[in-house]
């Protein structure tokens, strides 16, 4: 079973390719084909069906390979890049052809520009085991990455963010009143979900015509809603927690300004339950921050 732009991709180059690379080698006579099990989820449904064992990781059996595997996908879910879940896959569960298919170095290169600062967060570097400079170049036989270059697409490659953000409970007005009072902006704002066939990070855009502008801070009025679909752009992760699968919505958020960026620090969900929040944006306009009271 075959599926998806990328595979169907690199089976024309296959069918066009006249020798293998330097790691475009023959098989292995000890390497078997298998099927993806259900259990491995970070590869499961990828696109194809049968795996070649070992991988190109030297895991010898099913088990070591789910076992390893597994530990990538909280990764996968923070969102980093586009091309994560392909770039593992073709090294935990290389698809079976006559010949082993490397990622392109540049692939692993891309992948690693986003993820590997996340794993930093959290106290993982970039394993030598996935050093970039082990896979081939672009020219020889290999997986190319599948979204657009960020170089050369005018909007930049989604970045997840180290910041677990994720909507808050309108507990007061007043604590409410506080936390838009402590930061640099607030804003009340429409996001919707738009969904692509090309990449596995959903894309968020901001509605322009639901914009309301509580507080603006050190920003242009006329800046941010440009600033805030930035926001969306490179911070995935902490969209995706906000709109918590929900395909648009409403919500009040409020941040800091970070040079060329905007942080959010909470976002509420504008819903008519939340009555505090709704007492606490009426009351904004005639409210006064104690360092405006001072």
């Amino acid at each position: 079973r075959l599926g998806g732009p990328w595979l169907l991709g690199l089976l024309a180059r296959l069918l066009l390719w006249g020798s293998p690379g330097a790691r475009g080698s023959y098989l292995r006579r000890s390497s078997s084909c298998m099927p993806i099990p259900q259990r491995m989820a970070l590869c499961y449904d990828i696109g194809y069906s049968d795996m070649r064992i070992p991988n190109l990781l030297e895991h010898e059996t099913m088990t070591e390979v789910i076992q390893q595997s597994s530990s990538w996908l909280p990764l996968l879910a923070r969102e980093c890049h586009p091309d994560a879940r392909i770039f593992l896959c073709s090294l935990f569960a290389p698809i079976c052809l006559d010949r082993l298919i490397f990622p392109c170095r540049s692939l692993c290169e891309a992948v690693k520009r986003s993820c590997a600062p996340v794993m930093a967060c959290y106290g993982y570097p970039w394993p030598e085991i996935l050093n970039c400079n082990k896979f081939p170049a672009d020219h020889e036989l290999c997986i190319t990455a599948v979204s657009m270059d960020e170089n050369s697409s005018s909007r930049r490659m989604p970045r997840a963010s180290c910041k677990d953000c994720e909507l808050e409970e309108a507990s007061t007005a007043r604590e409410i009143l506080e936390s838009l009072c402590a930061n640099d902006f607030a804003v009340k704002i429409r996001i919707l979900r738009r969904n692509t066939t090309t990449t596995t990070i959903s894309d968020f855009d901001l509605d322009p015509s639901k914009v309301e502008v509580l507080k603006h801070g050190p920003l242009l009025r006329t800046e941010i809603p440009a600033r805030l679909q930035q926001w969306l752009d490179i911070d995935a992760t902490c969209a995706h927690n906000i709109m918590r699968g929900t395909q648009a919505g409403v919500f009040v958020v409020s941040g800091e300004v970070q040079s060329d960026k905007v942080v959010v620090n909470k976002a509420y969900a504008w819903q008519k339950r939340n009555r505090n929040l709704h007492q606490a944006v009426r009351r904004w306009k005639h409210h006064r921050c104690p360092e405006q009271a001072g």
